[in-house]
């Protein structure tokens, strides 16, 4: 083989094997989004450590929008770890980075709302919320967990059956253990009608705004209490 085809074919080669490892990192990526996110997490508790034994909040946009967790809970130590467009499953892969580190004494999730726009069934979702328990209990065994039901919105009006009955389902099970709490803020979040109200919500009918939240805010403060965080 001449010099000038040997320089050829080891280039070709060269190539072959980038574009090779670029499409690795693409497929990774795509099977897991969240890894840079979730390395940004880890980075920062690492440079300013959070409050150990608080309230961690976790789950997806709805909890990573909760920007005013401080002031809505004034004198309970929280954290928030959402990761919007995530999934139970998302949240309970990265229990042992962004949950177990941080002892918290309570565990607040809102998450489903994706698992069920994503065609997960109700069913599924459910299974998927005894995963996150089991995957919690391994590290944390005694603390509670507060699942916040999935929301009516307006944009996903057409998946709401599907979520109620989700809904239904993580209630009815959260009864038979211990430590699992189900919130219900989903009904104080319908009309009359039973239709979602759209004032609690932003414009894109999905994110919530300021009174939405004050209905969360409401529902929370009083399981949170049972476990001695009690707002001043």
């Amino acid at each position: 083989m001449s010099n000038r085809l040997r320089s050829f074919s080891l280039g070709l080669l060269g190539l072959v094997l980038a574009f090779a490892s670029v499409g690795v990192v693409f497929a990774q990526d795509a099977a897991d989004p969240w890894q840079k996110e979730i390395a940004a997490l880890v980075a920062g508790d690492a440079a300013n450590p959070p409050p150990q034994h608080g309230v961690l909040f976790v789950g997806s946009s709805s909890i990573r929008l909760w920007t005013t967790l401080a002031q809505d809970f004034p004198g309970i130590p929280t954290i928030n770890r959402g990761f919007g467009g995530s999934r139970i499953a998302d949240s309970t892969r990265y229990v042992g980075r962004i949950v177990a580190p941080y002892q918290p004494n309570v565990i607040v999730l809102y998450a489903g709302d994706n698992d069920i726009a994503e065609q997960r069934t109700s069913s599924q979702t459910i299974d998927d919320f005894k995963a996150f328990v089991a995957r919690v209990r391994r590290d944390l065994p005694q603390v509670p967990i507060v699942f916040i039901s999935i929301k009516p919105s307006v944009s996903r009006a057409a998946l709401w059956p599907q979520m109620r009955a989700a809904n239904e389902g993580i209630a009815a099970w959260a009864k038979t253990q211990a430590k699992v709490i189900y919130l219900d803020v989903a009904s104080k979040m319908l009309d009359p009608d039973g239709k979602p109200r759209p004032e609690l919500l932003r414009e894109d009918g999905l994110h919530m705004t300021p009174a939405g939240y004050a209905i969360w805010i409401a529902a929370l403060k009083p399981v949170l209490a049972q476990f001695g965080f009690v707002s001043r």
